[in-house]
């Protein structure tokens, strides 16, 4: 009987030997890292007659060129790696006018920047973190921005919880990629106004609480809330923005208090009404304590023509109410604290509307490399108070991505 006992024993022991051997040698798993790359260039065109440079009369013909890139990297237990990064290069006939020198320096500006972040999940409790960083430079201009959050999710993937602390550490000194000094030296005033210094700090700091809640509600409605704190500190004014007073010829440099606090609380809702059609909704409410009020609406309506191509017919409407010290040119009183003649911070009504175009045919491109999709996305802006702009952006996404069989 013993015998018997061990017999079947080693048996079973060569019967699990041989399946485990077989399990290994077909059912290896393996880890799969991929790197996706996204380049997109911008093309903004804006024309106007209220520029804050000289005292809200003046053109506002401004042109921009933005080309940016994006490598995301991402690694088979799911953590990414971002890197983006873009120049900014913006012609402008409104900025000229700081020294009254059509065709100066000032004409033609730079903005460079770049950011990096990182995220990684949280085993085994439904969440993830994340932690970013980067730079931007003007020559009138230095933001270190840092970043973190945390998004939450339930165990059935229904709901998710979100929460992004954003700072911005400013520097509004002129200098940094200007020949000859390479260094922050000062502000820039208007040309007749340099002969004194008008504030008494050059720094600027802005922190920014953003929180987001979504739902699903059932197979074709998802909603989400977004609400947003944010809180600037130091110099909100703008340096070379001139203010033209009543029955006096000399303007004075912008002026605006040293604290600004602000409220958005922004709602989505994306429905699929069947068919081939997604619509994608939104609502966003403001305040300030400038005194800015605003709500604007949203509607994204994607069509899907066929698997590859989708179009996306948008607008957008937005109502504001502006700042308490907002006047126009030669409107504002001489004994006033604070003044600004900036159409950004006055009453308007924007309307933006435009079409999207979306090719996606995730097209192997090669053994690692595919084609994810092309993009193309037109937008015509147009304020109550004559400003108006066209935006052209394009986008191309490819994904390289390596797979290695674990041992």
């Amino acid at each position: 009987m013993k015998k018997k006992i061990l017999l079947a024993g080693a048996l079973a022991c060569c019967l699990l030997a041989a399946r485990a051997q077989k399990k290994d040698t077909v059912f290896r798993r393996e880890r799969i890292n991929k790197t996706e790359i996204e380049f997109m260039y911008s093309h903004y065109l804006q024309d106007g007659n209220n520029s804050a440079v000289t005292g809200g009369i003046g053109t506002e013909k401004l042109t921009v060129y933005s080309p940016n890139l994006r490598i995301k990297k991402t690694w088979q237990n799911q953590r990414n790696l971002t890197f983006k990064g873009g120049t900014d290069i913006i012609s402008s006939a409104s900025t000229d006018n700081i020294d009254f020198v059509k065709s100066s320096a000032s004409l033609i500006d730079l903005r460079t920047y770049a950011n990096i972040g990182f995220s990684s999940p949280v085993p085994k409790k439904n969440m993830n973190w994340s932690l970013g960083t980067g730079f931007s430079v003007e020559s009138d201009y230095f933001s270190l921005p840092v970043n973190m959050g945390v998004l939450f999710k339930d165990k059935k993937k229904m709901r998710t919880f979100s929460v992004d602390l954003q700072m911005f550490f400013d520097d509004l000194r002129w200098g940094r990629i200007n020949k000859h000094y390479y260094r922050p030296v000062k502000l820039i005033y208007p040309q007749e106004l340099r002969y004194m210094e008008w504030y008494e700090t050059t720094k600027r700091q802005s922190y920014n609480l953003k929180l987001g809640l979504t739902q699903v509600l059932n197979k074709r409605n998802i909603i989400g809330i977004y609400p947003e704190m944010s809180i600037q500190k130091g110099l909100l004014a703008t340096p070379f923005h001139r203010v033209y007073f009543k029955n006096e010829i000399t303007p004075k440099v912008e002026n605006l208090p040293g604290l600004r606090i602000k409220a958005l609380l922004g709602l989505k809702a994306n429905s699929f009404v069947g068919g081939r059609t997604i619509l994608k909704n939104g609502l966003e409410v403001y305040g300030d304590n400038f005194g800015v009020r605003s709500i604007a609406v949203e509607n994204e309506t994607a069509i899907k023509i066929n698997r590859k191509l989708t179009l996306s017919p948008f607008v957008r409407v937005c109502f504001q109410e502006g700042a308490r010290y907002f006047a126009p040119y030669n409107a504002h009183n001489i004994d006033e604290t604070y003044y600004t003649s900036d159409y950004d911070l006055s009453d308007f009504r924007t309307y933006k509307a435009g079409l999207g175009i979306r090719y996606a045919p995730f097209k192997s491109m090669g053994k690692n490399n595919m084609f994810n999709e092309w993009g193309l996305r037109y937008a015509y802006l147009h304020r109550t108070n004559g400003l108006h702009a066209h935006i052209i952006s394009c986008v191309l996404n490819m994904t390289h991505q390596t797979a290695r069989k674990k041992k």
